[in-house]
């Protein structure tokens, strides 16, 4: 028996590990947690659409009108001081509004993609943050970000000055938010991650989110009428785990200790559009487990993002799901692009994709540990795309034509990413002007 302890000390300490993973940092999974929990399991399969191919459809439809009689040549990258530009159909929706800040909630009709139902605190009342402080986890101050996130109605949730927040642990954010950063210079950093755990509904939107840790966990109050012990959380941006009609735009991210996006556990009807981001390893996270296989339900738009300097790779990395990656700009990586394992779908169109110099990085795909002899049957595609020194996109499965539709418009080409992408990030947005 004396020569069985260390194999259980070993066992105990799997567990331990794994747990997270499953439980999402919970510490005690509690009749709460277990009623959100199925709850969210019914949204993802609510809002699962078996026809993705119209939603892509859409999303090429809308850049099309967009950038009608445009002939992509606008390609400086210089600092722009000029009239305000809407690059892309997303942002022609709102920005050059010059009372954009007494019009906020437009916002929620502009999103395109899989998150295009998500319309955040678009029916509740606005929420103007006065406080940076992060000190309470059990009984937030009224006027700090964690006490608006926490309330049970719907609200929209802007600044009321510059600030940089460093959240002590982990921000639990609950359902019908939007969190609107335009009119301030928000920073989310050197503390907790974001967190959207079983919830739906929301709208991030203008922030800058960067060199978040990993938390040690404790007691946190997670909703308005609930709180419990969580483990240590991982030091993502933001974290998706069972989250489902949830729209990421316009974000700056950079250097968190884990995923700077992770979407895991059945998260879906995600859009994450004119976010740039730079300097990370392990960037973007679709699917956290081979063995998983409820994120077959999960499709993720990703459109007119930049990826930029200091990446390595995972831009994405998928499991399972369906991602539609359009017109997005990937001027750095030093590994790879776009990743996956366990039959993802990926339709990559009019993107730009500028390879590393090294002669080892040049491939923008990679298919993990998997023998083509599998991998090849997943449909993997490539239309439209702009593959620059060197860079070479390894297809697979059906031909986009294969797709169910008869009428699918392409992308714009590559060569229009440079312009689409253009003001990707927080923007600078200022009271009374166009953003």
């Amino acid at each position: 028996m004396e020569d069985a302890k260390p194999m259980l000390l070993v066992l105990s300490l799997l567990v331990v590990a794994i747990l997270p993973t499953l439980r999402a940092n919970i510490a005690d999974f509690d009749e709460v947690w277990k009623k959100r929990a199925e709850d969210a399991k019914k949204a993802s399969l609510e809002a699962y659409d078996p026809h993705p191919e119209r939603v892509t459809q859409n999303v090429n439809e809308e850049v099309h009108e967009a950038l009608e009689g445009d002939d992509g040549k606008r390609r400086n990258l210089k600092k722009y001081n000029g009239p305000c530009t809407a690059t892309n159909p997303i942002d022609r929706c709102w920005r050059c509004d010059q009372d954009w800040a007494s019009n906020r909630k437009k916002l929620a009709d502009c999103a395109l993609g899989f998150g295009r139902k998500a319309t955040g605190g678009k029916d509740g009342e606005i929420y103007v943050v006065t406080d940076p402080s992060d000190d309470s986890l059990l009984d937030p101050k009224p006027g700090t970000l964690r006490y608006a996130v926490l309330q049970p109605q719907p609200l929209w949730i802007i600044f009321a000055h510059n600030m940089m927040i460093k959240l002590s642990q982990e921000l639990m954010v609950t359902s019908n938010k939007t969190i609107d950063g335009r009119g301030a210079n928000v920073h989310i950093a050197n503390g907790g991650q974001i967190t959207l755990q079983f919830v739906r509904n929301v709208i991030i939107h203008g922030l800058h989110v960067h060199d978040n840790k990993a938390g040690n966990g404790g007691m946190i109050r997670d909703s308005f009428d609930h709180f419990g012990l969580r483990t240590r959380s991982d030091g993502d941006g933001i974290s998706l785990f069972g989250a489902t009609d949830v729209w990421i735009d316009h974000i700056s991210m950079w250097n968190c200790q884990d995923g700077l996006i992770d979407a895991i556990m059945a998260s879906t009807a995600i859009t994450i559009s004119n976010c740039h981001f730079t300097h990370h390893n392990e960037v973007l996270l679709f699917g956290g487990s081979d063995t998983y296989s409820d994120d077959k339900v999960m499709q993720v738009t990703l459109a007119f993002n930049h990826f930029g300097k200091g990446l390595v790779q995972r831009m994405p990395r998928i499991r399972w799901g369906f991602v539609h990656v359009v017109n997005n700009d990937y001027t750095h990586w030093l590994m790879y692009a776009i990743g996956g394992s366990q039959q993802p779908t990926v339709i990559s169109q009019g993107n730009r994709f500028v390879a590393p110099p090294s002669l080892f990085a040049k491939e923008v795909t990679k298919r993990g540990y998997t023998p083509e002899s599998v991998w090849k049957s997943w449909n993997w595609r490539s239309e439209g795309d702009l593959l620059l020194n060197g860079a070479f996109f390894v297809e697979s499965g059906s031909p986009i034509t294969n797709l169910d539709t008869k009428d699918m418009i392409p992308a714009k080409p590559g060569s229009f990413v440079a312009r689409l992408t253009r003001f990707a990030g927080a923007l600078a947005c200022v009271k009374g002007k166009p953003c």
